[in-house]
C-alpha cells in the first residue's frame, strides 16, 4: 500500500508490519515546544485568546505537527507522536502547551455539556452506561466509537497502574468485512434511520438526539461511525424515537463481533509524552478498563483535543445533521454543550481564518420542531 493515496483498509498485522505512522520527535523539535511554552508563560493569555503568535513554534516543530495531521489523513488514519517533554511540565503547563500545539493543527471544538475545549481524560468518578454518561471521566472499558471531530488527539501525561490499553481499528476494513459476511446489512448501515442520543451535550436549540448513518460515502471518501451506547440511550430515554428494527439489531451485533477481533483490532499502550491522533471517519477506537495509582498526581491522565482540520474529507449530506457542515475543510464537529461563550465564538472564527478554513456560524441543521415531525414520520 502506497503513501499519499488516502486512507485504506487495514488489519492488525498491517500496522504492526509498517510503523511509518509512528513519529518520534527529534531533539530540535522537542526544544521548539519548550521555547514556545517559555514564551507563552512569560506573556500569559486565556487559552481562547491565544493565537500562534502567543505560542511561537520554530519551523521544525511546526513541521512535526503538520506531518502528524497529514499522517491521519493517509493510509491507516492513525498517528502516534512520541517524545513530548511532559515530565518537565506541570498540569497547567501542559494545558497551555497542548492548546498552543492545537493552534497549528486546526480549530478546537467544544467537547461536553460544559462546552470545554480541552477535556481531561481521567477517572473523576463518572459512570459510563447511564443516562448522560460519557467515558472520558471514568475508569471503565469503552465501546468502540469515534469522537465528534475530524481528528481526536490525546496527549498522555500519566499512565495507569494497569489497564487503559488503547484499541484502534479500521472502519473501512469493518465495512469490507460486513460486505463479506452480510452484504444485505450494508444498506441498513448506510440508511439515515439511526437515532443517537446527544447524552445532554447538545446546544439548547437542538433536539436531544440526532440522526446519522453508521456508514456512508462521499465520492471516493468512505466514512464510518458507531457508538452503540448512544444508540441504545436514544431507545432507552426517548420513547418517541423509532424502535430499532430487527435488521438494525443484527447489524449492531455483527459490528460488535468484528470490531474487537484480534485480526482487526490493534492494541497500543500510550506512554508518557505520547500523542495519539485518530482520523474519526476511518478509525474506531475503544479502551480497556484501568486501575489507578493512589497518589493523585500519578493517576492516569490524558488531555484530549477535538480538532477540525483544513485537510478534512467531505461527508455525505445527511451527516451534516450531526457534524454541522459536510464540506471538506470546513469547521465542523464537536458538541456545543450549554456554556458556549463569546470568547469561544471569537476564537473559532479567528482560528478558522488563520487556518484558511470555511466557517459558518452555528445554527441547528434540524430544530426541535423539525425533529418532532421526523420521528412521527419514521
Amino acid at each position: 500500500m502506497s503513501i499519499g493515496t488516502g486512507p485504506q483498509a487495514w488489519k492488525t498485522e498491517d500496522v504492526k508490519r509498517d510503523n511509518s505512522w509512528i513519529l518520534r520527535l527529534t531533539p530540535e523539535e522537542v526544544e521548539g515546544f519548550r521555547i514556545a511554552l517559555v514564551y507563552a508563560k512569560a506573556h500569559p493569555k486565556e487559552l481562547l485568546d491565544m493565537t500562534q503568535a502567543d505560542y511561537p513554534l520554530p519551523e521544525a516543530s511546526k513541521k512535526a505537527l503538520e506531518r502528524a495531521i497529514a499522517t491521519t489523513q493517509d493510509r491507516w488514519g492513525i498517528c502516534l507522536v512520541k517524545g513530548f517533554p511532559v515530565d518537565e511540565w506541570s498540569e497547567t503547563d501542559m494545558r497551555v502547551a497542548y492548546w498552543g500545539m492545537g493552534l497549528y493543527m486546526g480549530v478546537g471544538r467544544t467537547q461536553n455539556r460544559a462546552s470545554e475545549v480541552i477535556n481531561d481524560v481521567r477517572d473523576a468518578g463518572g459512570s459510563y452506561k447511564v443516562k448522560g454518561g460519557r467515558g472520558y471521566n471514568t475508569n471503565a472499558g469503552l465501546d468502540f466509537h469515534q469522537d465528534s471531530a475530524d481528528v481526536v488527539a490525546l496527549l498522555c501525561r500519566r499512565t495507569a497502574k494497569s489497564g487503559g490499553t488503547s484499541k484502534v481499528m479500521s472502519s473501512i476494513a469493518l465495512r469490507d468485512r460486513v460486505a463479506e459476511l452480510r452484504p444485505d446489512l450494508l444498506p441498513v448501515l448506510e440508511s439515515n434511520t439511526w437515532f443517537h442520543s446527544y447524552q445532554n451535550t447538545q446546544d439548547p436549540s437542538q433536539p436531544p438526539y440526532y440522526r446519522c448513518p453508521l456508514m456512508g460515502q462521499s465520492g471516493a471518501y468512505f466514512c464510518g461511525r458507531t457508538n452503540r451506547k448512544n444508540t441504545v440511550a436514544a431507545q432507552r430515554d426517548f420513547p418517541e424515537v423509532p424502535r430499532l428494527t430487527g435488521e438494525q439489531e443484527e447489524a449492531l451485533d455483527l459490528l460488535d463481533t468484528i470490531m474487537p477481533a484480534d485480526e482487526y483490532c490493534y492494541s497500543m499502550e500510550l506512554e508518557r509524552g505520547d500523542m495519539q491522533l485518530l482520523n474519526s471517519f476511518v478509525t474506531l477506537h475503544s479502551r480497556t478498563p484501568f486501575e489507578d495509582y493512589e497518589e493523585p498526581d500519578e493517576k492516569r491522565h490524558l488531555m484530549r483535543l477535538w480538532l477540525s482540520i483544513p485537510s478534512s474529507q467531505p461527508l455525505p449530506p445527511q451527516w451534516a445533521e450531526y457534524w454541522g457542515d459536510a464540506r471538506a475543510g470546513a469547521v465542523r464537529g464537536g458538541v456545543r454543550g450549554s456554556a458556549i461563550t463569546e470568547d469561544f465564538l471569537k476564537y473559532e472564527r479567528r482560528q478558522a481564518e488563520a487556518m484558511g478554513m470555511s466557517f459558518t456560524s452555528f445554527k441547528p441543521v434540524v430544530t426541535k420542531e423539525e425533529m418532532s415531525k421526523i420521528v412521527v414520520v419514521n
